[in-house]
């Protein structure tokens, strides 16, 4: 079945660094295009970074445009958000999400902004 497992989360201070990574199982990872969400209590979920399949494209939210990047390894079936510059509004648990017929999700990765 399809799993995807998040990793590299924790407390940065607000300017620094995180690369977070999801790695993927039960699919064929290089056909679909691979998402980036997050979500903050008592908020919506955000869409925060999209790429295709092959990685030739990519999408960001306003929020994190030119901070954060997102990326992929089929080789390795993982992909990655890069993210500087982090600011105390980053603050969230992030996701790995991927449409295949439906929504699937990974377990969430928290990220804290605080110094």
């Amino acid at each position: 079945q399809v799993q995807l497992v998040e990793s590299g989360g924790g407390l940065v201070q607000p300017g620094g660094s995180l690369r977070l990574s999801c790695a993927a199982s039960g699919f064929i990872f290089s056909i679909f295009a691979m998402n980036w969400y997050r979500q903050d209590p008592g908020k919506e979920r955000e869409l925060v970074a999209t790429i295709t399949a092959g990685g030739g494209s990519t999408n960001y939210a306003d929020s994190v445009k030119g901070r954060f990047t997102i990326s992929r390894d089929n080789a390795k079936n993982t992909v990655y958000l890069q993210m500087n510059s982090l600011k105390p509004e980053d603050t969230a648990v992030y996701y790995c999400n991927t449409l295949i017929g439906r929504h699937y999700w990974g377990q969430g990765t928290q990220v804290t902004v605080s110094s």
